[in-house]
């Protein structure tokens, strides 16, 4: 376990399982949501080399050849990627380092973080050293809604696009107006920073390079904010992203509402 901080923010990593956020604290204020079992429901974690599910864990390189990913855990489809379910490799001064099993064979991702004031900024790149498989970056952190005195959690998000989630829970690929909450969805075009406010104790902003911007709302005890590189099933949606994602998640107190 690794404890990054200063006077107003700490975070512990957990190298052992993804190399996660176990804990992000703020003014005493609790952010991630605790262990609750299954690897890919707590924490705050990077999402590498794809990100959200892929249709039936199928991937193609340029040539047309197919490779299968794992895909066990949410079955036809393979989800979230690697990262969060292996060890990492410390690498000092708030990076680690995942080499990535096949078929990425001989890729990498480094993540880091960095802590300055009341902000965290965190970043995930990927090495391809020679694989030529499509990649998708993003984070995934499960942000609590009960921070210490109930779930009192409050989303503000707004885009101009959201991509039509199909009855599989992958996107159709039509962009279409955003629908009301609760969400399980992609969105694109953001019209201003997605925030979490607490009344009366805080507030959370996520700010990111990315055009993708996935939100899962229908947990009873956390709100996923997902910066992506590309949507999922990106490949077969003809998306390609970045292979370098930032964010920037930046703590204020927040009055009554």
């Amino acid at each position: 376990m690794i404890e990054l901080g200063n006077e107003t923010i700490q975070v512990k990593i957990d190298l052992e399982n993804g190399a996660r956020l176990s804990s992000v604290k703020w003014n005493g204020y609790e952010f991630a949501v605790g262990f609750r079992g299954n690897p890919l429901t707590w924490g705050w974690f990077s999402m590498a080399p794809f990100a959200g599910r892929i249709r039936n864990g199928t991937i193609r390189d340029s040539k047309g050849n197919s490779f299968q990913l794992p895909n066990k855990s949410h079955p036809p489809h393979a989800v979230i990627g690697f990262g969060a379910t292996s060890k990492w490799e410390d690498l000092g001064n708030g990076a680690q380092l995942l080499n990535l099993p096949e078929p990425f064979n001989g890729a990498s991702v480094i993540q880091k973080f960095s802590i300055i004031n009341n902000s965290l900024k965190w970043g995930l790149e990927y090495q391809a050293n020679g694989c030529d498989l499509p990649v998708t970056l993003g984070f995934h952190p499960w942000i609590a809604r009960d921070i210490g005195f109930g779930p009192h959690a409050q989303i503000n998000f707004h885009a101009e696009k959201m991509f039509r989630r199909g009855d599989d829970y992958l996107p159709t690929g039509e962009l279409i107006k955003p629908t009301p909450p609760p969400w399980d969805d992609t969105f694109t075009e953001l019209r201003d920073t997605p925030e979490i406010i607490w009344p009366g104790k805080a507030k959370l902003q996520m700010a990111a390079n990315s055009p993708y911007f996935m939100l899962y709302s229908q947990d009873s005890e956390g709100i996923c904010f997902e910066p992506v590189t590309a949507p999922p099933d990106a490949q077969n949606l003809g998306i390609s992203g970045s292979h370098q994602i930032e964010t920037l998640i930046t703590f204020s107190e927040s009055p009554n509402i």
